[in-house]
């Protein structure tokens, strides 16, 4: 009797925490705009909420003033178009890029005269499966605890109401406390290419999945949704696992990119896509409730163990933009040769 009345408790609870799907926005582009660390021209190059300064993972050979220009962010011109084998070649690399594209001021849509993702990808034109990938331009990080940066790109400290807060959620690319997922969608503005689209996601175990979103062949502004064929909305058939609720880490997903495939037997050379947000309708993993211990105060199990994960993920991106940076060091910047003699202005060039 005892045992049936704990888990008639136990059911009730569940349903309640399964009677409400909750929508969140997992990355809106038109909060990516470049508003700190300007360049030499004065224009500015970094989001500052998103900003990374990578020089921690430097060795001691940069000066202060090299490790200072270490830093990156998921400003729109940042993110990187990824070619697969069959697609890559000199004038698509080269070409393949993103660009913060501006949305007119006369337009109907809510968010006109904000940034959204321009992308441009340059297919072979032969008869050739291929595909593309726009992805951030590092890793986001899950356990980046939140807190603002200067102009220069310098975070401070956290405040008060920041803290247990990370750094990229509220539609920077993560959403934390995600059980199953219902639906996602993306706003995205098709121009009739007969391309497919994928969005990708990444979980906590670090395995990288991609949702099918549907065809590009159409023109303007779309919602494009995918839904989970294997959703149960009846809590009565699902298969119910309970989990310790301490001090087990709280599961997430991350946006990992998008994925535009073309096949062989469609149009190949340009694609030009735009992209303004991808939204998450999912179930939550941990019902939230106010309880009477301060379980974490007393323990601190979840804050090392993420604390842990934290450097990880720092130290594989930092390594990482490191070598970029010296790469683009060693970069010839020279477009025409320094003349050898005085040349005759007189003369007839070639």
């Amino acid at each position: 009797m005892k045992r049936n009345l704990i888990l008639t408790a136990a059911a009730m609870v569940l349903v309640g925490s399964f009677a409400f799907a909750k929508e969140a926005t997992l990355i809106d582009f038109t909060k990516l705009t470049a508003d700190s660390i300007p360049n030499a021209d004065g224009q500015n190059t970094q989001n500052s909420r998103t900003v990374m300064d990578y020089s921690v993972a430097a060795g001691a050979t940069f000066t202060n003033e090299q490790k200072s220009l270490m830093k990156t962010s998921l400003a729109i011109p940042n993110w990187e178009v990824v070619l697969n084998s069959s697609a890559k070649n000199p004038q698509a690399l080269a070409l393949s890029t993103t660009k913060a594209a501006r949305v007119r001021e006369g337009s109907e849509q809510p968010f006109a005269g904000s940034d959204v993702l321009g992308v441009r990808v340059v297919f072979p034109t032969w008869n050739n499966n291929a595909n593309a990938k726009i992805v951030p331009p590092f890793d986001i990080q899950a356990y980046e605890p939140l807190a603002d940066a200067d102009e220069n790109g310098v975070r401070g400290e956290q405040t008060d109401e920041q803290k247990g807060k990370y750094l990229f959620e509220d539609g920077y690319g993560l959403i934390t406390n995600v059980g199953t997922i219902k639906a996602i969608s993306c706003y995205t503005m098709g121009m009739n290419f007969p391309h497919q689209l994928y969005v990708l996601l990444k979980d906590n175990d670090g395995v990288e999945r991609r949702y099918y979103m549907g065809s590009l062949l159409f023109d303007g502004w779309k919602q494009l949704q995918w839904n989970n064929p294997d959703y149960i909305s009846e809590v009565r058939t699902r298969e119910i696992r309970v989990y310790p609720i301490y001090p087990r880490g709280t599961p997430y997903v991350k946006f990992a990119g998008f994925q535009i495939t073309r096949d062989a037997s469609d149009i190949g050379d340009n694609f030009v896509g735009y992209f303004k947000d991808v939204k998450v309708i999912y179930d939550e993993a941990v019902l939230k409730t106010e309880r009477d211990i301060a379980d974490e105060d007393l323990w601190g199990i979840i804050t090392k163990k993420e604390k842990a994960r934290q450097n990880l993920e720092m130290s594989r991106f930092g390594n990482k933009q490191v070598n970029r940076y010296l790469e683009q060091q060693k970069m010839a910047t020279e477009d025409t040769f320094t003349s050898s003699g005085v040349e005759d202005s007189g003369s007839t060039k070639q």
